[in-house]
């Protein structure tokens, strides 16, 4: 009968995964404004390794109560900043080395499951209801989007981008 594993089962399997990641995964958060979505953002970010966040425009700090709540104090093993821009910030990624790929539903997106994520990547996502703003879009190198057959044809953006940044880590592994 299976069972869950122990602690020191857990800290073996995530060393195995840790050994076999290579590529650099980082985010800018472009007027992302409700704690509880950057707090979902920051405790993924953290699980999955995201090396750097940049917190642009209107995005909620992650010393608010509300985010803290949500990301259980996982702030602390991810490095972030706090910028004015978001194109500053993509351009610091781009000179860093990562392709910028917006996470949007936007004309010329490809399937995130399609597009290639597998280097050194970037992902930029925006505002709960209003997407990446007209300035962040033109200055995304591509753009994938999450492909939904249900009834409902947008997702939260906290979950968006845990399911972007696990696409992402995914096609490092698989490389």
């Amino acid at each position: 009968m299976s069972q869950n594993l122990d602690p020191t089962g857990l800290k073996r399997l995530h060393r195995e995964w840790r050994r076999k990641t290579t590529q650099r995964i980082s985010l800018v958060l472009d007027s992302v404004q409700t704690p509880y979505n950057v707090g979902t953002i920051i405790r993924t970010s953290a699980a999955l390794g995201v090396e750097h966040l940049w917190l642009a425009g209107a995005t909620e700090s992650p010393t608010h109560n509300k985010t803290n709540k949500t990301a259980l104090g996982t702030q602390r093993y991810v490095e972030w900043t706090v910028v004015d821009d978001p194109i500053g910030a993509m351009t610091a990624a781009r000179d860093a080395g990562y392709a910028v790929v917006g996470v949007e539903l936007a004309e010329g997106a490809e399937p995130l499951h399609e597009l290639d994520l597998g280097g050194d990547v970037c992902l930029v996502v925006g505002h709960e209801d209003r997407g990446l703003r007209k300035a962040t879009l033109a200055a995304c190198d591509r753009f994938g989007y999450i492909p939904q057959v249900g009834k409902v044809g947008s997702l939260n953006v906290g979950v968006a981008c845990s399911i972007a940044v696990s696409e992402a880590r995914r096609q490092g592994w698989t490389r």
